[in-house]
């Protein structure tokens, strides 16, 4: 075994008269166990809201959408969705209509989104053909509507109720409820409502027009280039985005809000780790006598160095391993257990999700708790390392 880890070991765990030195170095263990642990967890449960949410918006939208400033004329639709699929990456596609509309429920109104949809192609471009929980899309002409189970909810009704749908025009429809759906997301499963595209051009008075075409790929991290190609092939009169361009805000805010939390919590390592300076400095004093007489024996500057660089290490190391192995299994336990519930009008599910990804997320924790270790040493071994042997025993 290499001298100075022998030596650093003795100190840290032999010692029998310095207490006050063990409970400083087992605060600074604590301290830093519960920052990387706390790092950790908090971490995996945003990163749990991110995955969650991306599946949703997903499953909630195409993976790109292609629309037009005038709208898409019917009549162009046959050659807009040749080029579109001329794109070998391109899986399937689907037109539909978007707006507005007024539910009234006995005396209970409530605006809404309609989307008129093609409910042969819906499930190949989105997950709401698989979110549907009662019921059936309706017919491309059908006087039928789906919508979400938050809003059969509000409005206490079910599959075959009648609703009055009133028109942007004014002009008032009765529709059928003929399906419910359950999207996980709260705005959606209250605010949207589907319709099949005839019935949806009659009520909002669109004629034989079209919002746009969802699209869905083979792949969805592809998005990004394939916009680009049809960008290019349909020129400046089509308009694309991908589901990451409609959500840009939202997304960002997710990735600013984790790269601010590990910040403020990596501050938990960092002020954790002054408690090994102080143990260290602490241990320095205590064994001058011992550094003189190692010195004495021909133990050079940077071996001396090297004894407490290896014990304040073995201090941060004992720390961040039980810190890691804590928030993993707190988070294995959430995931599992699903003990915390929270408000699903307001959070959007009723449990905290979390997604462990050991890389990059507990490799760069484990990593800069790490370094924030290391730096901690460097002071206390270097003014060890700079104690002469005749001074540190004159008084001794």
């Amino acid at each position: 075994m290499n001298t100075a880890f022998f030596i650093s070991l003795r100190y840290l765990f032999t010692a029998r008269k310095e207490k006050f030195i063990s409970l400083i170095s087992l605060i600074s263990v604590l301290g830093i166990s519960i920052g990387v642990m706390a790092l950790i967890i908090v971490i995996a449960v945003m990163t749990g809201f991110d995955q969650d949410l991306k599946e949703k918006i997903i499953g909630n939208y195409s993976d790109i959408i292609v629309s037009s400033y005038s709208g898409i004329d019917e009549n162009n639709y046959a050659a807009l969705e040749k080029t579109v699929r001329s794109d070998r990456r391109v899986r399937a596609v689907s037109p539909y209509l978007q707006g507005q509309a007024l539910l009234k429920d006995a005396e209970k109104l409530f605006a809404v989104a309609v989307r008129g949809v093609d409910p042969g192609t819906l499930g190949k471009v989105s997950g709401f053909a698989k979110y549907l929980q009662q019921g059936r899309f309706p017919e491309t002409s059908e006087k039928a509507i789906v919508i979400g189970s938050e809003l059969a909810k509000f409005l206490n009704i079910g599959v075959d109720s009648q609703l009055a749908v009133y028109s942007p025009l004014g002009k008032q429809y009765q529709f059928r409820v003929c399906g419910i759906f359950n999207s996980g997301m709260y705005d959606y499963d209250m605010n949207l409502t589907f319709t099949g595209i005839k019935a949806a051009q009659e009520l909002l008075g669109a004629g034989s027009r079209l919002t746009a075409l969802a699209v869905k790929l083979d792949r969805v991290e592809s998005a990004a280039k394939v916009k680009t190609a049809l960008e290019h092939n349909l020129g400046m009169e089509y308009n694309v985005n991908t589901w990451m361009d409609v959500n840009r805000n939202f997304l960002a805010a997710l990735q600013l809000e984790k790269i601010t939390m590990f910040i403020i919590l990596t501050l938990i390592i960092l002020v954790a780790s002054f408690n090994i300076i102080s143990t260290l400095i602490v241990m320095v004093v205590d064994k001058t006598r011992d550094v003189g007489i190692l010195k004495a024996l021909g133990m050079t500057s940077r071996q001396i160095k090297k004894i407490f660089t290896y014990a304040g290490a073995l201090i941060g190391g004992l720390g961040i391993l039980l810190g890691a192995g804590g928030g993993l299994l707190v988070c294995a336990l959430l995931k599992k257990y699903h003990f915390i519930k929270l408000p699903q009008d307001i959070y959007y599910l009723d449990h905290l999700p979390v997604a462990v990804e050991i890389w990059p997320d507990v490799v760069l924790i484990v990593g800069c708790a790490m370094a924030i270790v290391m730096a901690a040493t460097l002071y206390p071994a270097a003014k060890a390392a700079r104690l002469e042997p005749v001074e540190a025993i004159r008084y001794e």
